[in-house]
């Protein structure tokens, strides 16, 4: 199969899920095996907006939406079949990890991928007021590695179109 790396394309985001104008949620026959649809087939079926329930929030953001890991794999076994994810990078600094990741996709076209960064903070400087001294804090929630991936593979399957309108401010 041959690969071919395609340039970005910068879509309008859909209007928001609650909005008035947005379209209708239609139906769409899923691909039966890897590498039946196009790229642009691929694109125009996951830039669709997600139903509110697929989604999470993040309080200490804002309550922002975000799609989670598990969905975006859902989703992408739904319509991205054959599709494959791997770590192409990891570096470790101090106090923070750093990855780039793979996704790629079989289509019609040929094999296309899209890399994405993912980094996590492993512990930050925190002062401690007993004590009077800054002390170094291991980060208690979820693993840095699999937090840095799962940005990553989110990130990467924006990429492709699945769920980029969450990422505008």
């Amino acid at each position: 199969m041959q690969t071919i790396v395609y340039p970005m394309n910068l879509p309008t985001a859909p209007p928001p899920l609650n909005s008035p104008t947005a379209p209708p949620r239609q139906t769409l026959q899923p691909p039966t095996q890897p590498g039946e649809w196009s790229l642009q087939q691929i694109q125009d079926a996951l830039k669709r907006p997600l139903p509110p329930n697929l989604l999470c929030r993040i309080k200490e953001r804002g309550n922002a939406q975000y799609l989670p890991w598990y969905r975006t794999i859902q989703i992408l076994d739904k319509y991205c079949l054959g599709w494959s994810w791997e770590i192409r990078h990891l570096q470790l600094s101090s106090d923070r990890l750093f990855l780039i990741g793979r996704l790629s996709v079989p289509t019609r076209d040929g094999l296309v991928y899209r890399e994405a960064t993912g980094t996590e903070e492993l512990k930050r400087e925190v002062f401690n007021k007993s004590t009077g001294q800054r002390e170094a804090k291991e980060l208690a929630y979820g693993d840095p590695s699999s937090n840095a991936e799962s940005m990553a593979f989110r990130r990467a399957s924006a990429k492709f179109g699945l769920a980029l309108y969450l990422y505008e401010k």
